[in-house]
C-alpha cells in the first residue's frame, strides 16, 4: 500500500458529503451526486481553464491504487458524462482529464479524484500549472449551475 495521508487526516471531499462547509468546499459547488460518485466545481482554477471540475469517490480512497473497480467504474462513467455535459454547457473547444497519485505525481488532496477542464485553443493548460487561484464561490456558482443543468442529474447528498 502506498499512502502518503497523514493520522487523522481531514479529508475536505468527505467533509463535503457530511455538510460540513467552508470557503473553499460549498455545497453550490457539486454539481452531480450518483450512488458511488460525485462532481463539484474544482475550488482552485488554472488561468485560462474557469469551472474545471472534480470528479470524486464517495468512499474514501487515497489514490488509484487500492480504488475498487465498481468504484473506479463509477468515477469513470461520471467522469465522461462531466465531459459531455461541460463541452455543451461551456461551448469550450475541447476537454483534458487528469488524475495524480503520490506526492511525485501531483497529488495534493488525500483522496482520489479526477481532474476535468474545459479546453480553448491555445489556453496553454500544461504551460500554465503554476498559475492558479482560489476563485470565491461566488465566482464558481455560475459555471457550477451550467453544467448541473446540462448533467440534470440530483446534486445533493442524500
Amino acid at each position: 500500500m502506498h499512502t502518503h495521508e497523514p493520522e487523522a487526516y481531514d479529508c475536505p471531499f468527505c467533509r463535503l458529503q457530511r455538510l460540513v462547509h467552508d470557503e473553499r468546499n460549498r455545497p453550490e459547488d457539486v454539481v452531480a451526486v450518483t450512488g458511488l460518485a460525485f462532481a463539484r466545481i474544482s475550488p482552485k482554477w488554472w488561468s485560462a481553464n474557469d469551472g474545471a471540475v472534480l470528479v470524486v469517490p464517495r468512499s474514501h480512497h487515497e489514490n488509484l491504487y487500492d480504488l475498487p473497480a465498481d468504484v473506479g467504474h463509477a468515477v469513470w462513467d461520471l467522469t465522461q458524462r462531466v465531459a459531455v455535459a461541460m463541452r455543451t454547457a461551456y461551448d469550450c473547444d475541447g476537454i483534458s482529464t487528469r488524475q495524480h497519485n503520490e506526492p511525485a505525481g501531483g497529488q495534493d488532496v488525500w483522496h482520489l479524484h479526477v481532474h476535468v477542464f474545459p479546453r480553448w485553443d491555445g489556453d496553454r493548460l500544461y504551460e500554465q500549472h503554476l498559475t492558479t487561484r482560489w476563485p470565491s464561490p461566488e465566482e464558481r456558482r455560475p459555471y457550477a449551475d451550467r453544467l448541473a443543468a446540462a448533467l440534470d442529474l440530483p446534486r445533493t447528498f442524500g
